[in-house]
């Protein structure tokens, strides 16, 4: 793995205990692995919290303030670094996102979050929470639409998804909500900001019928899986289970359509629901 990056502390409270972690860490003579033993999580945990990958939780700040006789520094500091604008299951990986190098995300029922337009999402937050205010959903498609940023900064992502063809059948907000949501698909690959996929109907049986798939790469911290479900999630760094997911990554990328054929179909359809022609 690569040797870690210099840290910006003046960039964010995040960046400011990830670099003082590293220094306490070193002070103390201990290796990533050694000083994970003593909080019983991994290595690569430690780094991702270094790199600013990972938020800190409270009750690893006060194990880390233990471990490395830091007084209350990391308690008393991770609060601020762990505030989050988004649902708490979902903040790790927002921010994971963020730092992240590259991004593969196979998605078998929606249009992915960094993909989506502000009616379509909508359209989403709408159905799984029908009691909330105008307000707070707008909120929400701020949030969404935001992280989308990441695709046109100077740091931009590699991204790569993978789109059941379910996902574009399903017509959701209605069929002109749906022709502007594919058309903004086919742009951002036509971009050059995204490579996209379409694993159709045709391909049969595949190697994530079972769910989503989104793996996160770093510079300088392991690679993060993120395991979703219906209002919670969890960032996972196990090896040997990130492995699996690249390799069942890898297969649906292998039977799905060409990225140029992807679009192609993908346009087609977007002109058939402007026309009101598709089945």
């Amino acid at each position: 793995m690569a040797g870690p990056k210099d840290l910006d502390p003046s960039s964010s409270p995040r960046a400011l205990l990830g670099a003082e972690l590293r220094h306490a860490r070193e002070k103390k003579g201990l290796s990533q692995e050694q000083l994970g033993q003593r909080l019983f999580v991994s290595g690569s945990f430690i780094g991702q919290l270094e790199a600013g990958s990972r938020r800190m939780q409270a009750e690893y700040a006060r194990m880390l303030d233990d471990a490395l006789e830091t007084a209350d520094f990391f308690a008393r500091n991770c609060k601020a670094a762990a505030k989050s604008k988004h649902p708490e299951h979902f903040a790790d990986a927002v921010e994971a996102e963020e730092q992240a190098t590259a991004i593969r995300q196979y998605a078998p029922l929606l249009i992915p979050g960094l993909l989506q337009t502000p009616a379509y999402a909508r359209t989403v937050f709408r159905a799984y929470r029908p009691t909330a205010s105008d307000a707070k959903l707008d909120e929400m498609v701020a949030l969404r639409m935001g992280r989308a940023r990441i695709l046109g900064g100077p740091t931009e992502p590699l991204l790569w998804v993978v789109i059941d063809e379910a996902a574009l059948r399903r017509v959701t907000g209605g069929r002109q909500v749906m022709a502007e949501a594919l058309r903004h698909v086919v742009d951002v690959a036509r971009r050059n900001q995204a490579i996209v996929q379409v694993i159709p109907f045709g391909a049969g049986a595949h190697a994530s019928m079972e769910g989503s798939i989104k793996l996160m790469d770093f510079d300088d911290a392991p690679p993060l899986l993120f395991l979703e479900a219906v209002g919670t999630g969890r960032l996972e760094d196990d090896p040997l289970t990130v492995k699996q997911q690249r390799r069942s990554f890898e297969l649906l990328t292998a039977c799905a359509l060409s990225p140029d054929s992807s679009l192609a179909l993908i346009g087609t359809m977007a002109q058939d629901y402007a026309h009101e022609e598709h089945p």
